[in-house]
């Protein structure tokens, strides 16, 4: 083995050759040929791609329908909810009110505000001894007795009237 320090001699007298730094040209043109016969072989390879992307996007569609169907329903149940709680607030609001109703009513009837009202709008007055009228009745008797005997014939129920039948009564 040589050492390092002299490894970098050349004992020969052609110099090295150098490798270029690119390909040429007329390998690339061989290779083009050589692909064109290569795309008629992919041509199945190709529908068999098509067929994959399609199934890909059939699925992405597929997701992206049940996604929004989902959603679609999810805003209708949103919709009634919030319609549900707009009617609770309103039968809250009317049962205030009804309660506030009968609050009023029941003040409003005392004795005293029905005299006034008499009073002032029928223009009625409390009874005086002049305006009493007393009335005398005899104490006959006014109702007459029965003249003719009522008589009741109950012939019993259907039951009774089939047993009489079968037995011969």
């Amino acid at each position: 083995m040589t050492n390092y320090r002299y490894s970098r001699y050349q004992y020969e007298t052609s110099p090295r050759k150098l490798e270029p730094e690119y390909e040429p040209l007329v390998e690339t043109q061989y290779k083009k040929k050589k692909t064109t016969t290569v795309k008629k072989n992919n041509k199945p390879l190709q529908k068999q791609q098509v067929k994959s992307h399609v199934k890909v996007m059939g699925y992405v569609l597929l997701v992206f329908a049940s996604l929004f169907v989902i959603s679609y329903r999810n805003s209708l149940i949103n919709e009634s909810f919030n319609e549900n709680e707009s009617l609770k607030a309103n039968l809250a609001a009317i049962k205030k009110e009804n309660e506030q109703l009968k609050v009023n009513l029941e003040n409003s009837l005392n004795l005293s505000n029905i005299e006034k009202l008499a009073q002032t709008k029928l223009g009625m007055q409390k009874l005086d001894n002049s305006q009493k009228v007393y009335v005398s009745l005899d104490k006959k008797d006014y109702v007459e007795p029965a003249s003719e005997e009522v008589i009741i014939n109950d012939d019993g129920s259907w039951i009774e009237k089939l047993l009489n039948t079968l037995l011969g009564k």
